[in-house]
């Protein structure tokens, strides 16, 4: 689990210069300017003059906080300065991930193993969970006094509506006792995703089913399994493990797509997305188009980034 703390393939080569800032949107380069900073432990020396002093630059707290709805990049800029701090340990991975750490380990062991590392790079903060965020909050507070850095994104609680991007107030009231250890850097812009993509999913007729899952198959390794019954085994699977479920599969294939109704379920198939996604795996499905997968109630309760986020990156699979 330890090894595994690294960035997703997707990312293996995400660094500052891969990172397409939109000119429309100032700042998302403003945002990549601080993080270079702070890559290399402090924000950058703007020079007033040839022959005049540089300017101090201000102090840059432990930890750095992405604001931004999904698909601006925050993931990337995330793996971005885990690749460029030249740092002996650091660690990247989902709050879902180090909170299954914590589960195996035991919390006095986690603190001990990450006790000394250089950085900790933390994506889609989980604010849904209390204790589970407790956990990570008091993890981060045994941590950043002994000289650890922070980067970390984040969804939103439950009952933050907000449009367009997940709100650092929120992030900051959860975990309340750390939050003058972060600086919260603010990322506008819209969805890359949608702007690569017609904004569908792709839903195939039985015949173009089984030519694409021959089609894949002739490639690697294919999944294939009726959606109700693989929604029905991922209840029977800690979120923590989902990325098991794929390891070594090049395609998934899901029959059968139908509405979801039930929020737990719908939630469950969310973290499934999210490993899908962060391994790029191509998926091909049949029935109901994906990002019509969550019931018009759940896109318009507490959970709405979730499955808005899903959606984006059901679109983007399935066009892959």
């Amino acid at each position: 689990m330890v090894a595994a703390l690294v960035p997703p393939p997707q990312f293996d080569g995400a660094t500052f210069e891969t990172y397409r800032a939109d000119p429309a949107y100032p700042s998302q380069q403003d945002a990549k300017d601080v993080l270079i900073g702070f890559s290399r432990g402090g924000a950058p020396v703007e020079r007033s003059g040839l022959f005049r002093r540089a300017k101090k630059a201000p102090e840059m707290k432990p930890g750095v906080y992405l604001d931004g709805g999904f698909g601006v990049g925050k993931t990337h800029l995330l793996a971005a300065i885990y690749h460029a701090m030249p740092a002996r340990r650091k660690y990247f991975g989902s709050f879902i991930e180090y909170t299954a750490l914590v589960g195996a380990l035991g919390y006095q062991k986690t603190v001990e193993l990450f006790r000394g590392a250089d950085l900790l790079c933390i994506d889609e903060f989980e604010l849904d969970d209390p204790g589970d965020t407790m956990v990570m909050t008091r993890l981060i507070g045994e941590l950043v006094p002994t000289g650890t850095k922070l980067a970390a994104t984040s969804n939103t609680p439950p009952n933050a509506l907000g449009e367009g991007r997940f709100a650092a107030q929120d992030f900051l009231r959860e975990i309340h006792t750390m939050a003058a250890s972060f600086q919260t850097i603010r990322i506008d812009g819209t969805d890359y995703r949608q702007r690569a993509i017609d904004g569908h999913s792709i839903a195939l007729d039985d015949g173009a089913y089984a030519q694409a899952l021959a089609d894949a198959g002739a490639r690697g390794a294919v999944s294939d399994d009726e959606f109700s019954a693989f929604v029905t085994h991922l209840a029977a699977v800690h979120p923590s493990r989902y990325l098991r479920l794929i390891d070594g599969v090049d395609t998934i294939g899901l029959r059968g797509v139908a509405q979801l109704q039930d929020q737990s379920a719908a939630l469950r198939f969310v973290a499934f997305v999210d490993r899908a996604y962060d391994a790029q795996i191509p998926i091909r499905a049949t029935g109901e188009t994906l990002d019509g997968v969550f019931a018009p109630e759940m896109l318009s309760g507490g959970y709405r980034k979730k499955y808005l986020r899903a959606i984006s990156r059901l679109n983007a699979l399935t066009n892959s």
